[in-house]
């Protein structure tokens, strides 16, 4: 991500444009502040749909038991 201000923008638009389309964002900033983002076209995040997976995770009963002593042993080594 790449910060400019409002007078960098305007005179380099067409830069920034390409640099937006090759996958960064950038971020222009008036006194400081951050004003708006450009990022490229068709990055909008979508609405998660819950409950897609369900089904296809089995956690078994005993996820958190402790680990046996001879497994414990080689990730304490």
């Amino acid at each position: 991500m790449i910060k400019v201000n409002v007078h960098e923008a305007k005179t380099q638009l067409s830069r920034l444009l390409a640099r937006v389309s090759a996958g960064e964002e950038v971020v222009i900033s008036k006194s400081g502040k951050p004003m708006a983002r450009l990022v490229p076209w068709g990055n909008e995040k979508k609405d998660r749909v819950p409950g897609l997976d369900k089904g296809l995770v089995h956690i078994p009963e005993d996820f958190d038991a402790p680990l046996p002593p001879e497994l414990l042993a080689t990730f304490e080594s």
